[in-house]
């Protein structure tokens, strides 16, 4: 650390070098914190959350059972004992309450006086965070598995929701209704994600076993299909052409900055994605458990070098990095399996839910205060020598 600091005030290391490597370092030393919890509303599964970005103060859970909620996750007693409580719910003796289980919920991106949320119960509520009643209500035909509202657009107001109907449907806010439908996917669309750096680019996943990249004001179909064989039709029997996966695709995510989308499926891989030409990085992630029917909420580190994936697996959160599919390690504190996580980038936490109607918290170790002299790092050696060898040499503080 001491290192770091001197470079960065003589002007040898860009000041971003020190964040990224605290920030590495933190997402390492991930653990399960037993001094915070979070209140247990739901009565059912947890199946998505979602943290607000304007404060990073508040995020939203939506269960099984129908019920959202809404959590306070600042320490306001300054303790360090403490229980994130729900500031609003709208629970089952809601009359605006979902009927069935709660599949996605959004923040709107720039405000937190509006959030959004998609049930099985075939309807996308907006609704107003200060009452907790549905400003707008969308009705589908069938099941709706996803939503999503792009976090960078300025010039659309549209949200992307998947549904059993191959069709992607397009809702817009300002005029609260559905404006458009993209047309290409054979199965029911599982996972819709807007590209974080093109506010126009989205990635939709289905049960085809195909992944669809779309700039939605062409009217001409999709841009490009993700073909997992980078088009060497030699390697791909005659029904896995242009296919992501060889399942059902139910994972999506983009990087933080766009360029590389990230896909899961039910044949246990995971597989990592140039957005820009749809080319397969062809990273080995290994074998990755992936049984769910419903989308798989991965999340990605941010701010971090390299950065990190989190993905549910069973009743664990495997966490590996990026870019070289290595597991770095396994979160494991559910009961039942797992079916959401989020990362909080202002603070490098992870919050995951599952179906043991819980979330945990997942938090950094605190740094021990680096040693200044050396008789004391001598007295120290053993203990030293105990810390977690994938970044105790990027912090030694008495390197040369």
């Amino acid at each position: 650390m001491l290192s770091f600091l001197t470079a960065r005030r003589i002007g040898v290391d860009d000041p971003l070098r020190l964040r990224r490597a605290e920030s590495t370092r933190r997402v390492l030393s991930l653990e399960l914190n037993h001094d915070r919890d979070v209140d247990r509303i739901h009565g059912n599964g947890v199946n998505t959350l979602d943290i607000e970005v304007i404060e990073g103060r508040y995020m939203l859970s939506g269960g099984a059972d129908g019920v959202i909620v809404i959590y306070d996750l600042e320490n306001n007693n300054k303790k360090p004992q403490y229980t994130c409580k729900a500031v609003g719910t709208v629970g089952r003796s809601s009359r605006h309450v979902h009927k069935f289980s709660v599949e996605t919920v959004q923040w709107y991106p720039h405000d937190t006086g509006m959030f959004i949320s998609s049930s099985f119960d075939k309807t996308m509520k907006v609704w107003d965070t200060e009452t907790l009643k549905p400003a707008e209500v969308f009705h589908f035909e069938g099941n709706v598995y996803c939503h999503h509202m792009s976090p960078v657009a300025r010039k659309h107001t549209l949200i992307a929701v998947g549904t059993k109907d191959p069709k992607v449907q397009l809702c817009d806010l300002k005029s609260g209704s559905r404006i458009h439908v993209l047309q290409g996917h054979r199965g029911e669309v599982l996972s819709v994600r807007w590209s974080p750096r093109y506010e126009h680019i989205l990635a939709t996943a289905s049960a085809d076993s195909r992944v669809r990249v779309w700039d939605v004001r062409r009217a001409s179909g999709s841009l490009f299909t993700l073909d997992q064989h980078n088009g060497d039709k030699s390697k791909a029997a005659t029904e896995a052409v242009n296919t992501a996966h060889n399942g059902r695709v139910n994972g999506l995510c983009f990087t933080a900055d766009g360029l590389f989308l990230l896909t899961a499926g039910t044949d246990d891989r995971i597989r990592l994605w140039n957005s820009a030409s749809g080319e397969n990085t062809l990273v080995n992630y290994g074998k990755v458990a992936n049984s769910s029917r419903t989308c798989l909420r991965l999340a990605v580190s941010r701010g971090c070098s390299p950065e990190f994936v989190f993905v549910p697996c069973g009743s664990s959160v495997a966490v590996y990095s990026l870019h070289t599919g290595d597991l770095v390690t396994m979160l494991r504190g559910h009961y039942n399996n797992v079916d959401c996580c989020e990362f909080h980038p202002d603070y490098q936490e992870l919050y995951s839910g599952g179906k043991d109607c819980n979330i945990l918290a997942w938090v950094p170790v605190l740094r021990q205060p680096d040693v200044e002299d050396d008789g004391t790092a001598a007295g120290k050696g053993g203990q030293q020598a105990a810390v977690n060898p994938a970044y105790v040499d990027a912090w030694s503080s008495d390197e040369d």
